[in-house]
């Protein structure tokens, strides 16, 4: 029997490229941030907004964020102090300079990781993508602020933030 080596091996160069290109159609391209895997984040942060992607900042912003829920961002989100440990090692291990790497290196860029934002909305990145959206916009009775990603990203949750 003879097998056509030459056409096995063409089709599976040309799958492997076509999963590729796939792949990162799927994911958004450079805009997909994998959300927090842990439940207890999507649980107690979820409760109030958006669970945003924990690559979005770098471990030392989630740290600083969690050590202060008594004043989070003028809202006490106090939690218990287990499950606060838990939602921390969650975001510090997905941070951006962390498990996150893969999804947040733009968004990083021109970021000092030991004095990064607390906001995401803060970051040079963000704040370069989204300067041509007009100040009335986020004013707009849907949007209402800049941190709610939904608003323009649909799918923002399950980490895609396309335009």
């Amino acid at each position: 029997m003879h097998l056509p080596y030459r056409s096995i091996a063409l089709s599976l160069v040309f799958m492997g490229f076509f999963a590729i290109v796939i792949d990162r159609a799927q994911a958004g391209g450079g805009h997909f941030f994998a959300p927090a895997s842990a439940p207890e984040t999507q649980k107690e942060c979820g409760s109030c907004h958006l669970v945003y992607a924990p690559s979005m900042l770098p471990a030392s912003s989630w740290t600083r964020m969690m050590a202060d829920l008594s004043n989070h961002f003028g809202e006490d989100a106090s939690i218990d102090a287990n499950t606060a440990r838990i939602i921390t090692t969650n975001l510090v291990a997905q941070a951006a300079d962390n498990g996150g790497q893969n999804f947040s290196a733009k968004l990083m860029r021109d970021v000092s990781l030991s004095q990064a934002p607390l906001r995401i909305t803060e970051l040079p990145a963000w704040l370069d993508k989204h300067r041509k959206v007009p100040d009335w916009e986020w004013q707009h009775k849907d949007v209402q602020s800049k941190s709610n990603c939904t608003a323009c990203h649909s799918t923002a949750a399950k980490g895609y933030y396309d335009e």
